[in-house]
């Protein structure tokens, strides 16, 4: 990125602080942004300075671009909590505060804890996406079983239909979570880079940024500007704590994303394989009824799991997850019976 690019994206900056410290409520979060779009006014004129002393033309004056404009639109209209990932590739820092709760309701960040609740969230992150992925797996290939089904078609038929509902949808989703993962992890590495390129062009403005975060936490100014000096001595500590603090993000821990995808992939199988199981039998007796009753099993499980994450009954989130595996499984079994009748 050249001087012209650079100071475009710290003007860029300023114009977002300034229309989340319009929408913002808390009084410390206010002014925290206000103090970073003033510093990143100034992180402008460096680069305008450069820009100038290598012949380069800069604007005379800041015209925000069109994403800028359309993210200043939702930021007024949803609120700036709503928009985090948006907001954090648009290069907008200090974000960590709404990670943390309420300004000044909680002590300055220990790196150790910050690590072990980075950790402990991302293996929960983990366990409730292997959940959900084997849930959709259930859900959709009952729902295809009995659909086939319905049209009275024989048991290869549902076997081999099945089969591949697995595989497709298995695919579906790991195709889907590795584009996801990776664009993720690109938008990361990217803004963990800028983070470094500005830490070593300009160290005591960044250490400034830091100090205004930990301010807007509740540490007193002396304190937040003595550990922010402190922690950017060390480049690479320095990074890792920008990164964690202005971004919200582990460097260490951005993620793997042929894991994710086949994680993704395993778990809908899972799920997808527990309805199918019955015809994997030669000229399965009663294959569909054990069908339903090996998918309400599951589903009861499955159920029973994601209670774990909303905090609801046990029994409620089991048979919600039971009823609606049921409806959607029985309205795909009245049309194929109401398809197979047409075509009979």
């Amino acid at each position: 990125m050249n001087e012209s690019e650079s100071w475009k994206e710290e003007r860029q900056s300023a114009f977002l602080y300034r229309v989340i410290a319009d929408r913002e409520s808390v009084e410390e979060r206010r002014r925290l942004f206000l103090k970073l779009a003033e510093a990143a006014e100034a992180q402008a004129l460096h680069w305008q300075k450069l820009a100038v002393d290598k012949g380069t033309r800069v604007p005379a004056r800041f015209a925000p671009a069109l994403r800028a404009r359309v993210v200043a639109r939702l930021i007024q209209w949803l609120g700036p909590r709503r928009l985090l990932p948006m907001l954090a590739a648009m290069k907008v820092r200090g974000l960590s505060v709404y990670a943390h709760g309420p300004a000044g309701g909680h002590d300055a960040p220990i790196a150790g804890r910050a690590e072990f609740r980075h950790r402990r969230l991302a293996g929960g992150g983990s366990f409730r996406a292997a959940v959900f992925g084997i849930n959709d797996g259930l859900v959709s290939n009952a729902s295809l079983i009995l659909g086939v089904a319905g049209a009275a078609l024989d048991s290869q038929v549902i076997l081999l239909t099945g089969i591949a509902g697995l595989l497709a949808g298995a695919a579906s989703m790991a195709a889907g979570e590795y584009v996801s993962m990776r664009s993720q992890r690109e938008m990361f590495e990217y803004q963990i880079g800028l983070e470094r390129d500005e830490l070593a062009a300009y160290p005591q403005e960044e250490a400034e940024e830091l100090a205004l975060i930990y301010e807007a936490r509740g540490v007193a100014a002396a304190e937040a500007r003595q550990l922010a000096d402190t922690l950017t001595r060390d480049p690479a500590r320095a990074l890792d704590t920008l990164a964690r603090e202005e971004l919200g993000l582990n460097p260490q821990a951005l993620g793997s994303v042929w894991g994710a995808a086949s994680s993704s992939f395993v778990a809908f199988a899972l799920g997808a394989l527990i309805p199918l199981l019955p015809f994997f039998w030669p000229r399965p007796a009663h294959g569909l009824a054990w069908t339903i009753g090996l998918t309400a099993a599951a589903l009861f499980v499955t159920g029973a799991a994601v209670s774990l994450f909303t905090g609801r009954g046990l029994w409620w989130s089991a048979l919600r997850m039971v009823l609606i595996g049921v409806l959607a499984a029985g309205v795909t079994f009245l049309v194929g019976r109401l398809f197979g009748t047409l075509v009979n």
